[in-house]
């Protein structure tokens, strides 16, 4: 289970493999980001940007187990989250923004997974993902209309972009749990009415 850095530290870690991997040949000048909604107001002139649009909270792992730490202490169960975002791909024209996406897309296709080495390896905090954890990388179908929703709500014209899910990325508790003994007898005191 990772710790609360492991949201920023995903994407880092996404713009990071992608910024290591990309064919400086081809692409010389590709800056690689990560974006908030008012950076599409002055967008860079080559690269890809990464936006997280969505968090939401896991639906099929839902009810993990408790953690426990190796002194054997116990914690609340730690919260598994499916991040949502939308890769962009910016240039002058469309044949270098689709080329450019389209090497996005198939350099991301053969990491599907994201170990917790990898992950780490873009840490500023250092350790955030426990080494036998990982996060599941896929292309998510993002509707017409929820593009349409996404790009209106930037006020800002649509660009080419895809839409990635990253699955199970499980932020752990810090708050302990502490088991007590079963109740052995019950003492109920019974006094008289006031009047």
């Amino acid at each position: 289970m990772a710790t609360y850095q492991a949201i920023a530290v995903t994407g880092q870690a996404l713009v990071g493999l992608l910024a290591d991997a990309c064919p400086q040949a081809d692409f010389p000048g590709a800056r690689f980001d990560l974006y908030q909604p008012k950076d599409f107001g002055a967008p860079m002139e080559e690269g890809l940007s990464l936006y997280l649009y969505r968090i939401a909270v896991n639906g099929s792992r839902r009810n993990l187990p408790p953690r426990t730490d190796p002194q054997g202490r116990r914690f609340r169960p730690p919260l598994p989250l499916d991040l949502h975002y939308l890769l962009t791909a910016w240039s002058k024209t469309a044949a270098r923004q689709q080329r450019l996406l389209a090497w996005a897309v198939r350099m991301l296709e053969d990491v599907p997974v994201l170990h917790a080495s990898l992950l780490n390896s873009y840490a500023p905090e250092g350790e955030v993902f426990r080494p036998n954890e990982s996060a599941e990388l896929m292309f998510d179908q993002l509707s017409l209309a929820d593009m349409n929703n996404l790009w209106s709500a930037s006020k800002f014209a649509p660009q080419l972009s895809v839409a990635y899910l990253i699955r199970m990325v499980a932020l752990e508790s810090t708050v302990e749990l502490h088991e007590y003994q079963p109740v052995q007898t019950r003492a109920i005191d019974h006094g008289q009415k006031q009047t």
